[in-house]
């Protein structure tokens, strides 16, 4: 076996968890490329080292004061080397790193050290060879991620390796500058290096016990999730389901890796298992609902619309031009109806109005806002008749008011359009019916 083992920020917040995933790494030698994120907080009032690294960098690019926040830093990293009683001191690196902040070398810089540090101390910690991320995943110019390249240079650099430590959610574009992944970003990282290494698992380890079936935060204590595929995941991740980083499952779906949510506070537990697909049937009719606040929709009204060749590009043309990406586009006979995030919008609302006047002449544009979308997802609803019914009853119960509905061809889900005000209280009513009557 083979197996990649990203941690999250915190499962490396102090020694004490430092310590955890020691052990976690230890329990099987199969575990033999750790991909480490930047210590997170260690309680609701404490700070994650990313965002002090922002604020810092913020502060010395500007010529402010800094030092305060910088010593922030440090002192956290002094704790956990305290902690694992380990004979390391990183000031060669800080001094460097206060250095490059005060010659603006960049956010993406000092975002970036949080894990480059880390992974110093996991390395030797666990006694593991250190690869600085820089040196094996390459960004374009532009910023995209070079997967390819980068499999060929990572691939060769961990052949005939028994075990390392590759720093999270950075690496390098082809002229050595520093180059993130958007927040959360070691989650492809940890699958980038999956992919590279040929393995087996991917074993992403947080602090829940696998994906829930919904928000934990409206539903309290929500079931695990015990298989999902690759394509639900990816539907829920995009509406709103966080444990995981919506992107990072590409690299593994290349190299068809299943990927293993685990807890480690908890590393007994199974988790969710992520495959490409399976013969598997879901424990409910659903796999997981999730949702999104802050849309609203433009609607567009013109007779005979249907007639007109073109019409649907025409509205959409403005859309682009207004560099505004489309969330829905539900459609009828006379009416059509563009979903896009609010805040957006407003920026260029009066712009896309008059747009559409001019590009299509319609009848009428009308403007709703306060829209929420809710997506349920399951691929064991193809199956099942009458699951949208029920997801209508349930709202419909709830005294609920559906302002749109959406289903993809594929059947695996059902999305549905709601108000903002709405949102919490459409969950329950869609969980309950799913979950709590099924168990």
């Amino acid at each position: 076996m083979n197996i990649v083992a990203k941690f999250g920020g915190s499962s490396l917040a102090s020694a004490e968890q430092f310590k955890k995933v020691a052990d976690i790494i230890r329990a099987d030698n199969d575990r033999r490329f750790v991909v480490p994120s930047a210590p997170g907080k260690r309680n609701d009032d404490d700070d994650k080292v990313t965002d002090l690294l922002y604020s810092a960098y913020e502060h010395a690019a500007a010529g402010l004061e800094y030092k305060p926040i910088m010593e922030k830093i440090k002192n956290r990293y002094k704790d956990i080397i305290k902690g694992l009683e380990l004979d390391l001191s990183l000031d060669e690196e800080f001094d460097t790193i206060e250095d490059l902040f005060i010659k603006k070398a960049g956010k993406e810089y000092a975002a970036s050290r949080g894990e480059y540090l880390n992974g110093i101390i996991m390395s030797r910690y666990m006694d593991f060879p250190f690869i600085d991320a820089a040196k094996v995943i390459f960004f374009n110019e532009d910023g995209t991620f070079d997967s390819e390249y980068t499999d060929r240079v990572l691939s060769k650099t961990l052949e005939g390796l028994e075990h390392a430590v590759i720093p999270g959610f950075y690496g390098a574009d082809h002229s050595g500058n520093i180059r993130t992944f958007s927040r959360g970003g070691s989650d492809i990282t940890g699958s980038i290096v999956s992919r590279a290494a040929r393995a087996d698992i991917y074993e992403n380890w947080t602090d829940v016990s696998g994906f829930l079936v919904t928000d934990p935060r409206i539903i309290r204590q929500p079931e695990v999730i015990d298989t999902i595929t690759y394509r639900e995941l990816r539907e829920l991740s995009y509406m709103g389901a966080s444990v995981l980083h919506e992107e990072a499952i590409f690299p593994v779906r290349k190299g068809g890796i299943p990927i293993n949510i685990k807890n480690t506070n908890r590393p007994g537990d199974r988790g969710t298992m992520i495959v490409e697909s399976t013969c598997k049937r879901s424990k409910y009719t659903i796999t997981g609902i999730a949702g999104k606040k802050g849309f609203c929709s433009v609607n567009v009204d013109k007779t005979m619309m249907n007639s007109e060749v073109g019409f649907c590009k025409k509205v959409l043309d403005v859309f682009e031009k207004n560099n505004m990406s489309i969330e829905h586009m539900p459609s009828g006979i006379d009416t059509m109806s563009v979903l896009v995030h609010q805040d957006e919008f407003e920026k260029n609302e009066q712009n896309v109005v008059a747009g559409i006047h001019r590009a299509v002449k319609p009848d009428s544009v009308d403007i709703e806002t306060g829209l929420a979308l809710i997506a349920v997802v399951g691929r064991d609803m193809r199956a099942k008749r009458g699951t949208a019914a029920r997801i209508f009853a349930a709202l419909a119960h709830a005294r609920i008011n559906v302002k749109m509905i959406d289903q993809g061809s594929s059947e695996y889900n059902v999305i549905v359009g709601i108000n903002d005000c709405d949102f919490e209280d459409a969950i329950k009513a869609i969980y309950d019916i799913f979950v709590t009557v099924e168990l």
